[in-house]
């Protein structure tokens, strides 16, 4: 049905003929706060992605005449107190922090995913060591196992993935065995298994899809918390090394410097801040935009 037609249609009508997906779409391009979070992320990535082209200074080369430099016409955003750039050493911090949050929360959801679905359908003593293992985990705060983690990995951008990933493991597990639970007893699954559908079939073909809106909005939350536990990592010295750029790291340099160079504490700081919130803001759209219940 073309859009010419749609429009001539009443609300809900136009609600029912509409795809799922398109459905979504609209009510999150409805969402001005969701909106400007997408714009703010997007502006991020294209900076990451093309950040060769955009920083005119290498973001690791010194310079001893350029040690804490106000903001100028040369350094729009001043210089550290190793003489480097800090604008270009922004730019491709943004390139850590979004890998970092992107790949943890991918870790997070291929292991939490699977032992969720297969604890909230298959019950019994396989639910409960999963459920035990589960409430271990999340009887340690997010943040504090995931410094124990980088920690015991040792310090490296990788090992602080690896180990912010394995620390929201717990949540992703508990989230899709929930939805499961509520799911598997639904009028289509019962179908489904009443065709002589597999198990495997049944979870993977059935259910699934149907919890996949949680696990998204879940998703995009995440992803604003591993930020900030990438750059408390970096922060901590338990991240990204230097001298490669990581906004944590940034942050650790600047606290000697609050006073007499804040420009080194406040870009990276508006950074941090503005990415987290953009991904808030884009998760409470999609909550918004995949619920039935709303219009």
């Amino acid at each position: 049905m073309t859009d010419a037609t749609l429009a001539t249609l009443p609300l809900a009508g136009r609600d029912e003929l509409e795809s799922p997906a398109r459905r979504a779409l609209r009510r999150l391009f409805q969402r001005k706060g969701a909106v400007a979070g997408l714009a703010v992320i997007g502006a991020f990535i294209m900076l990451a992605l093309f950040a060769p082209l955009i920083v005119p200074y290498d973001p690791i080369a010194a310079s001893w005449t350029l040690v804490r430099k106000p903001p100028s016409a040369l350094h729009w955003f001043g210089t550290d107190d190793l003489g480097r750039d800090i604008l270009g050493r922004v730019i491709y911090g943004a390139r850590a922090s979004l890998m970092a949050g992107a790949i943890s929360v991918g870790i997070a959801l291929l292991i939490g995913v699977p032992f969720g679905l297969l604890s909230g359908y298959r019950g019994g003593f396989i639910d409960a060591l999963i459920s035990r293992i589960t409430d271990a985990m999340l009887a340690c705060p997010f943040l504090i196992l995931a410094i124990a983690l980088a920690a015991f990995l040792g310090p490296s951008r990788g090992n602080s993935m690896s180990a912010i990933g394995i620390s929201a493991t717990p949540i992703f597990v508990r989230l899709t065995r929930g939805q499961v639970m509520s799911v598997k007893v639904e009028d289509y699954v019962e179908a489904a298994r009443a065709m002589g559908n597999p198990r495997w079939r049944i979870a993977l073909f059935h259910i699934l899809p149907n919890i996949l809106p949680a696990l998204l909005v879940q998703g995009t939350l995440s992803i604003a918390a591993a930020i900030i536990a990438e750059a408390a990592l970096s922060f901590l010295g338990l991240g990204q090394q230097p001298p490669a750029p990581s906004w944590g790291s940034m942050l650790n340099s600047a606290q000697r410097f609050l006073t007499n160079a804040p420009w080194m504490a406040i870009w990276p700081g508006l950074a941090i801040f503005l990415t987290v919130l953009s991904f808030n803001l884009i998760g409470d759209g999609l909550r918004d935009a995949l619920d039935p219940k709303e219009k």
